[in-house]
């Protein structure tokens, strides 16, 4: 029986109720979890000295696998080539890329590094899921030290357009990376289509749609295959979460402080792809076109720290707690504040109770790969008094989501509008799109996500002469 081996940049704490908040952490215990295997990345540590060693923990049915990382590693790596060069890119933001050839030499370097500390801890049938831009060139590294074990890759955030990545230096290396993996997972149907047409058009392979439904790609000497694979949650485990943390000092205390008052809610990581200035601004101007919700609605905005080392980070905070500090100076009133901005992190069964007791969830990301945040919110709410989503059509989870009241977050007036139909939407119309949207989450749940992935890369494998034995399942 096969074991699953998870490999991330980062091993995410783990506390009893689960991970904190976050689209791969969540995503990745939650499928981990039923299965048992090892999760193997980076530990959070930054040494300024040494030679970091694997620290193992046993959890249940899993095995946590951690390691710290040198800090010119860490400089060049995670800092430097991730996140200053990979992130703006791959979400659209060529006009913040930031390049440096010896921090994509630090980025192959760790890369190679973190595979050979991988390879000792292996069995002959462990199956490998590599999860998110920081590892692309994993599989490579891995084949390089004689690793024949199946390895797939999943890809948490968008992929860009060809003409986009092009901004990158090593665009042709990284993709030539990414063909070493035996399965390529993407959030959407767009995702795969902005990779299959760099395939064709840059790289001079081909693709080929096969009667499974996944796509076979001969590129670089290599033959793959990828597919899109949307992630989900797990809808009724956070709707009890949910319930069960209704009378909870939080939420007791939100409701005593806005005295009756409606409630719209986002949740986001502190970042530049969230679109949270612009949303500021759309809710500013729904107060300004709507002067009767004035006094009658607070937005929260939960924004907890990321990356606070990066300038473009730290002037996005500047940006909010001034347009925050300016909204609120415009509008207040000494029994109402209208934005309620919070810079911090909290569990995540304290979100869901937060979500339910939210009237709209405002989820509207310049661009991301999915945003398990705007499924949370759903998930999360009172089925009989369900509140209403309000989410960016550049998220992925706005092709599942029909029931979401879908914007452009460029457009400052449409939001504010779809804020003020959201908080005037009669309970019938309400009920109605939220049992649509349970009802796709319900069907593609986080274990169908891993189920579904796992199928195919065993199908690819057998497709390659691999053997396939089954995913070992947890005991217990």
């Amino acid at each position: 029986m096969s074991r699953l081996i998870i490999v991330s940049n980062r091993v995410a704490p783990i506390s009893e109720g689960g991970p904190a908040a976050g689209g791969l952490a969540v995503g990745v215990y939650d499928a981990l979890k039923e299965t048992g295997g090892m999760w193997f990345g980076w530990s959070g540590d930054v040494l300024t000295s040494g030679q970091p060693q694997i620290a193992l923990e046993e959890r249940g049915a899993v095995t946590f696998a951690t390691i710290g990382l040198l800090r010119r590693d860490y400089d060049q790596y995670y800092r430097g080539f991730s996140n200053a060069t990979l992130w703006p890119a791959f979400h659209y933001r060529a006009d913040l890329v930031q390049y440096d050839r010896h921090e994509y030499e630090g980025y192959s370097r760790v890369n190679a590094w973190l595979a050979q500390q991988l390879v000792p801890l292996l069995r002959e049938d462990d199956v490998i899921w590599v999860h998110d831009y920081h590892l692309i060139p994993f599989a490579q590294a891995l084949r390089a030290a004689g690793v024949k074990n199946r390895v797939g890759f999943f890809l948490h955030i968008p992929f860009p357009a060809s003409q986009v990545l092009l901004a990158v230096p090593p665009h042709r290396e990284l993709v030539q990376a990414l063909c070493a993996f035996d399965l390529l997972g993407f959030q959407t149907r767009p995702d795969l289509r902005a990779f299959c047409d760099y395939i064709v058009n840059e790289a001079g392979g081909t693709t080929a749609l096969q009667p499974d439904g996944l796509t076979r790609i001969e590129a670089f000497g290599q033959t793959l295959c990828a597919g899109d694979y949307p992630i989900g949650v797990y809808p009724d485990e956070i709707a009890e979460l949910a319930k069960a943390g209704e009378r909870g000092k939080p939420v007791r205390t939100l409701k005593s402080t806005l005295h009756g008052r409606k409630v719209i809610m986002s949740v986001d990581r502190l970042d530049y792809s969230k679109g949270l200035v612009e949303r500021f601004r759309a809710f500013e101007r729904l107060l300004d076109h709507a002067p009767a919700q004035r006094n009658k609605v607070s937005f929260v905005q939960i924004a907890p720290p990321t990356r606070a080392d990066l300038h473009a980070y730290q002037d996005i905070r500047l940006r909010l707690e001034a347009e925050s500090g300016r909204i609120n100076g415009r509008y207040a009133e000494l029994d109402w504040t209208p934005i309620w901005y919070i810079h911090r992190q909290y569990e995540r069964a304290v979100l869901a109770a937060l979500f339910r007791a939210s009237n709209v969830g405002y989820v509207t990301p310049l661009r991301d790969g999915m945003n398990l945040v705007a499924k949370e919110y759903v998930s999360a709410q009172d089925p009989g008094d369900p509140g209403v989503l309000v989410l960016s059509r550049f998220a992925g989870a706005a092709q599942e989501l029909s029931g979401a009241l879908i914007v452009n977050p460029l457009d400052i007036d449409g939001m504010a509008d779809a804020l003020g139909t959201a908080l005037a939407m009669p309970l019938a119309e309400r009920l109605a799109r939220y049992h649509d949207m349970m009802a796709q989450l319900r069907e593609n749940n986080v274990s169908v996500w891993r189920d579904r992935f796992m199928r195919d890369l065993g199908r690819v494998s057998v497709r390659q002469g691999v053997s396939v034995p089954p995913l070992e399942r947890a005991q217990g």
